[in-house]
């Protein structure tokens, strides 16, 4: 139990050798932290015995408060009574791995997948759960009905946020310094089941032993991938996201679904269990969105049993640190109808330099050449010269995550700004008494809410479709979102800047997730399909779609 200090007992230490503070009611031995202090001594030792936590929060965010509370509280100040513990969450024991034959693995836009069967779908609202700030988390957090979601996503929402809460937020100012992530945070991913649940199919258990521990593999639908993207994604930090999940959920779906079996037995392993990174390799220096009309080559040996691929890629996630490469080439002639897909494995020939962007840093963002690179036609990924059907199948969920991130990185920039609004005082009052900050953050909520439920919808889709329909009426659909979504994060980004104010332009005090989400707005609007080519397709495949369908106009 947590013991209970008396103001006057606190006050006593005051002096270098016994140094304590008051912060949010709950009592801090700094004494031995003084030193590590990155605002040197003299600012602790001047509330030393005092209530702190006006002055904390000028400088700091929770996760600093996360970081060393576990080994720095000593105690609660007398009267305010200190938070219950936690719940453990009791992670369910791992189910063998199914036999091969008892898993349908089944692609992003093919279904039946999600949601779960009627009789498993919660008929009541689930319970509230979280911090219940309004619009702070989507609704089905905060005790609103839903058709989507049953109690397996309940327990994977609190497995998530228990492991993020744990082992990331305490620790992103520091890898936002550092541009990287512990290379063990992406093991766990493995080893937790996160990654294999993260391909837009049913876990593939036969190419791994690990499962979520807290959904059986054959009950994953979309709607967990959703819920696992979002909740990472609720840590504020697109490098962190792009680090961890950024280059493998768009690199290795298209060797799962058109690799031949020998390949997806030697790599897929490895890569599931977090051993080994992949990329997608498909932009080029002067080949973006445009993608017919790349010129990275792949050419045929005599013999027939290689291709010696050449060119140069850009942009590539994950690039800089990947062991596979999915890369686009040219194998025919110009235009779509010539582009092949190969699994490229780092050897020589192969250099990556990492490029220095804007945002989005630890993402490993990589300038990549290839130089007569000697690549197995065992690797070719589906048929030579019908790449370009690998590509756009792919590009439907890799568009999906960028939406899911930017729709919580959205909802982080509006929850952020209402906490603070509630804390920070102007004019003699709250920052939320002022109107027009009001207007701001109901602007911002609008926007989320849209956003968030055209995306509910749209994963519905994917799990009722059979892939041909899929593959016909969602793409421009998930174009559309794409740009809605992006925009949707740039306005609440801006917004959020100009509630922090100063707070919001500066790295690593109460804004740090507003200043690091305003700098990474345009990796997102920009990869994937630019927000310009993204509302044009939405169009042109809507009147395509309608005019087969039968449209009168």
């Amino acid at each position: 139990m947590s013991k209970i200090f008396k103001a006057s007992e606190v006050a006593e230490h005051k002096k270098p050798d016994s140094l304590w503070i008051i912060i949010e009611g709950n009592v801090y031995d700094v004494t031995k932290f003084v030193d590590e202090h990155p605002g040197g001594k003299k600012i602790l030792q001047r509330v030393g015995g005092k209530d702190a936590t006006a002055q904390f929060w000028k400088y700091h965010n929770e996760g600093v408060l996360k970081k060393y509370k576990a080994q720095l509280q000593i105690g609660s100040l007398e009267g305010q009574a200190a938070p219950p513990p936690e719940p453990k969450i009791e992670e369910p024991k791992k189910e063998e791995p199914k036999k091969v034959e008892e898993l349908k693995v089944v692609p992003l836009e093919a279904g039946p997948v999600a949601p779960a069967p009627a009789e498993e779908t919660t008929k009541e609202a689930l319970d509230a759960w979280g911090d219940l700030i309004p619009y702070g988390d989507p609704a089905w957090y905060q005790g609103y009905h839903s058709p989507y979601y049953n109690e397996s996503h309940v327990a994977l929402r609190q497995e998530i946020r228990a492991w993020i809460e744990e082992k990331v937020e305490p620790n992103l100012n520091e890898w936002e310094k550092t541009k990287s992530v512990p290379e063990e945070i992406y093991r766990e991913m493995g080893t937790r089941g996160y990654l294999a649940g993260l391909l837009g199919i049913r876990c593939p258990a036969e190419y791994t032993p690990y499962q979520v521990a807290s959904v059986p593999a054959d009950k994953w639908d979309h709607f967990h991938e959703f819920v696992l993207t979002d909740e990472i994604s609720r840590t504020g930090s697109g490098g962190f996201v792009w680090n961890i999940i950024g280059g493998y959920a768009i690199g290795l779906p298209p060797v799962i679904k058109f690799g031949k079996k020998e390949l997806k037995d030697r790599i897929v392993p490895d890569i599931i269990a977090g051993n080994k990174r992949i990329c997608l390799c498909i932009t080029e220096p002067d080949a973006g969105s445009d993608v017919a009309n790349l010129t990275c080559t792949a050419t045929k040996t005599p013999d027939g049993k290689h291709y010696i691929v050449n060119g140069e890629k850009k942009w590539i996630t994950n690039g800089v640190w990947s062991d596979y490469f999915t890369v686009a080439v040219r194998t025919g002639g110009p235009g779509m109808s010539g582009i092949s897909v190969l699994l490229v494995e780092r050897s020589e020939g192969v250099t990556t330099r990492e490029m220095d962007c804007q945002g989005v840093h630890g993402s490993g963002t990589t300038y990549v050449v290839f130089e007569d690179v000697k690549v197995p036609v065992e690797n070719l990924i589906g048929k030579e010269n019908a790449g370009f059907k690998v590509i756009m199948t792919n590009f439907n969920h890799e568009r999906i995550g960028i939406i899911i991130q930017c729709t919580r990185f959205a909802r982080v920039c509006y929850e952020e700004s209402m906490k603070y609004a509630n804390k920070r005082r102007t004019f003699g009052k709250k920052l939320i008494e002022h109107p027009v900050i009001r207007m701001k953050l109901a602007h911002m909520v609008r926007q989320v809410e849209a956003t968030h439920n055209w995306l509910e919808n749209i994963i519905y889709q994917c799990g009722r479709m059979d892939e041909t329909e899929a593959m016909l009426r969602l793409g421009g659909a998930i174009a559309g979102l794409k740009a809605q979504a992006t925009i949707t994060f740039e306005f609440c980004a801006r917004e959020a800047v100009q509630i922090f104010g100063g707070l919001g332009y500066t790295k690593g005090g109460q804004g740090a997730k507003v200043e690091r989400l305003y700098r990474d707005v345009r990796g997102y609007a920009i990869p994937g399909g630019s927000e310009e080519i993204m509302l044009d397709l939405s169009i042109r495949q809507a009147m395509k779609v309608h005019k087969a369908l039968g449209m009168k106009l």
